[in-house]
């Protein structure tokens, strides 16, 4: 004689979103949580199903943003990995559905994933010193936030490119062809984009100080 599955041994499951912070750490986000992060954000996420024998599974991820009724993305994976590129609040829903041996449909819906994602920010200092003191060597975006495309050259002031960088959080170290360049005044021409859509065109002085030190001090260099 058969007897009906208990309640909790039908199955069920627990999605989650594991991604990587802005430390460089793996962490997990769960339906009672929530996330703020800055784009590009890519998430790994996962139904985790539990009692699954003798059942079909079929799942149903939503990804709805909040306000943009023309953002929505579907997926039916049991887990996937979707990258994010726009600034705003998302919101995950996974319809999980069980079909028994009798041919008997359930079909749950769980608790929402919950996540946002920063507006851009982006800003270039006037000046840096590379110098091999661990300090300022390294002309960089000082504010670096949600920027998903990304341009940066550097010219001499006869207008000769010198090095150019497509990595937001790269920069330049005061070099050309493998050489330390003058001290003097340098130009950078910088073109990106946030995740919020806005554009960035950004043209200034560069300058470059070799004989600073510790950003307190300085003596004249050759």
């Amino acid at each position: 004689m058969a007897f009906p599955a208990l309640a909790d041994e039908l199955p069920k499951v627990s999605p989650t979103a594991e991604y990587t912070d802005s430390l460089g750490q793996l962490k997990i986000l769960h339906t009672t949580e929530s996330l703020t992060e800055q784009a590009p954000l890519t998430l790994r996420f996962r139904a985790n199903a539990e009692n699954t024998v003798g059942y079909t599974m079929n799942y149903q991820w939503s990804i709805h943003k909040t306000g943009d009724t023309s953002f929505n993305i579907v997926n039916y994976n049991e887990e996937f990995e979707q990258t994010f590129t726009r600034a705003g609040e998302f919101r995950v829903n996974l319809v999980y559905t069980y079909t028994d041996s009798n041919g008997k449909q359930t079909s749950v819906e769980t608790d929402s994933l919950r996540f946002t994602i920063k507006e851009s920010k982006l800003e270039f200092p006037n000046a840096f010193s590379p110098n091999d003191d661990s300090w300022n060597n390294i002309y960089k975006a000082k504010v670096c936030q949600s920027i998903v495309e990304f341009r940066a050259t550097i010219y001499n002031r006869w207008g000769q490119k010198l090095y150019s960088w497509t990595d937001p959080n790269g920069g330049w170290d005061g070099t050309f062809n493998g050489k330390p360049v003058k001290q003097g005044v340098y130009f950078v021409n910088v073109v990106a984009k946030g995740a919020d859509g806005y554009e960035y065109h950004i043209r200034r002085d560069v300058n470059l100080l070799r004989g600073y030190t510790d950003g307190s001090s300085s003596t004249n260099t050759p």
